[in-house]
């Protein structure tokens, strides 16, 4: 009984140690991914920002803009290797309650990786022939790197460099900052009344030109992307002398208070279910495991050695009968 006790103790310390090689590496992979589903918003502030109103015609300045992304995920068109998210994002005037920009956007992307995939309806703005390319911006890969990242940007329609430059804390949580510039960029024409360029004409397709400063902040464990710095600005120029003639946008969006606590206690959440898959549970196996291995040899040993025993044992028992 003995033996066979030892056996199935040494049989089940040889899974539990096999269970705790699996965890961190081929079970993770398997469980810690991205979710389909998914419902969050994150809300921007900029101070002293400024922008063209299309309902007045003029520029407004030293006034505080609010954006407001929403992302929900779709698990029916997702599945165990990609998810697919809607993203809207909603750009207001808060000082004067005017809305400055609507857009939208769906993505699919690897959900181990953040790598976007070209399937399942992805758009932007609701143009399908857009193809994404690059990260998916809103997460990063598992266990991000200290390396440049080419993360897909709405406004080029193009995967733009992310070079890591450091550390910083959110929240506690210390992440790798990642930071990518945009120098002046152009992206398009605009048609815009004639009077706002000192010109004559009714109507003038004056030149569109873009320019990015973005800082992300990304916890490297989970790849979540924690706190941004968005500082954009659009301007407009001259058509015949390439002379910067009117600023369009200017804002430097900092995520508010309230959406980085948000942030960090859901990806707190994602942090633990990671540290009780790759660490936790490997390190309890890996005990567990081995101590049952060792008792069941033990064991196994001890009968074997009785059993060794028990003729030379019969052997006196009967030279002592005679």
């Amino acid at each position: 009984m003995r033996r066979v006790t030892g056996f199935i103790l040494a049989g089940l310390g040889v899974l539990l140690i096999l269970a705790a090689i699996l965890l961190p590496t081929w079970v993770s992979s398997q469980f810690i991914k991205f979710p389909l589903s998914i419902n969050e918003t994150a809300v921007l502030d900029a101070s002293n920002a400024s922008y063209l109103s299309a309902a007045t015609l003029t520029v407004q300045t030293g006034v505080t803009i609010q954006a407001t992304y929403t992302i929900k995920g779709d698990p029916g068109k997702g599945s165990s290797s990609v998810a697919v998210w809607d993203q809207t994002s909603s750009v207001e005037d808060i000082t004067n309650h005017r809305s400055i920009q609507q857009t939208t956007r769906t993505l699919a992307f690897d959900r181990r990786t953040g790598q976007l995939v070209d399937c399942c309806g992805a758009n932007v703005n609701g143009n399908v022939s857009i193809r994404q390319t690059g990260l998916a911006g809103y997460v990063f890969p598992f266990g991000t790197q200290k390396q440049t990242y080419q993360v897909f940007d709405t406004t080029l329609n193009r995967a733009v460099p992310f070079v890591y430059s450091g550390t910083a804390t959110v929240g506690g949580i210390q992440t790798y900052e990642f930071v990518q510039d945009t120098p002046s960029t152009r992206i398009g024409t605009q048609p815009v009344p004639g009077k706002l360029l000192g010109s004559t004409a009714a109507l003038v397709r004056a030149p569109l030109f873009d320019q990015q400063h973005l800082i992300y902040y990304v916890d490297p464990e989970t790849g979540a992307l924690l706190n941004v710095d968005e500082h954009q600005t659009v301007t407009l120029h001259d058509p015949a002398t390439g002379a910067v003639a009117l600023v369009l946008y200017d804002a430097d969006l900092k995520a508010t208070p309230a959406s980085l606590s948000q942030i960090v206690a859901l990806d707190s959440g994602g942090r633990n279910e990671i540290t009780l898959v790759e660490t936790t549970l490997p390190l309890v196996f890996c005990i567990v495991g081995g101590v049952a291995l060792l008792a069941g040899a033990f064991l196994v040993f001890r009968a074997r050695k009785r059993r060794d025993n028990a003729p030379a044992l019969e052997g006196v028992a009967q030279a002592t009968d005679r």
